[in-house]
């Protein structure tokens, strides 16, 4: 498995650096059949805590915990506003970012919420071997 298959250094945020970290904790994609088992993996997904058909889903404490941290990072990088810029980095995830605190989610809800797009996005660019193209977004997403 070589760094140049992969194009993860076309998405703003990931360098060459990170782009070798994710590949070196992620491994094999053949290891996860779809992007719900790397989440799982990865510590992203929540947790059923229950007995008796009564219970809550939970933050996840397991799973790979450096590739949650770089999970983490890169979604704090993606919904930044570059200093002395009030344009965020990645405006389509500082949207949907803005979308959650509006539905009332906490910061760090919000921040898993990314994560777990992230997660979706970077396990499609690996399994297709493709770059990350920024979408384009309505005027009224943009906060």
């Amino acid at each position: 498995m070589s760094l140049l298959n992969f194009q993860l250094d076309s998405m703003p945020g990931i360098d060459l650096v990170t782009a070798s970290a994710l590949i070196a904790e992620i491994g094999h994609l053949r290891r996860f059949p779809n992007a719900n088992k790397l989440a799982r993996f990865a510590g992203i997904a929540p947790v059923f805590f229950g007995s008796g058909g009564k219970g809550k889903e939970h933050k996840s404490k397991q799973g790979n915990r450096a590739l949650h941290a770089l999970f983490y990072n890169l979604a704090v990088q993606q919904v930044q506003v570059a200093k002395g810029s009030k344009l965020p980095r990645n405006p389509v995830f500082h949207a949907y970012y803005q979308k959650k605190l509006k539905e009332g989610k906490t910061k760090g809800q919000a921040l898993v919420c990314i994560m777990r797009r992230l997660m979706n996005i970077i396990y499609g660019m690996m399994k297709h071997k493709t770059a990350y193209e920024l979408p384009i977004i309505k005027e009224k997403e943009v906060v």
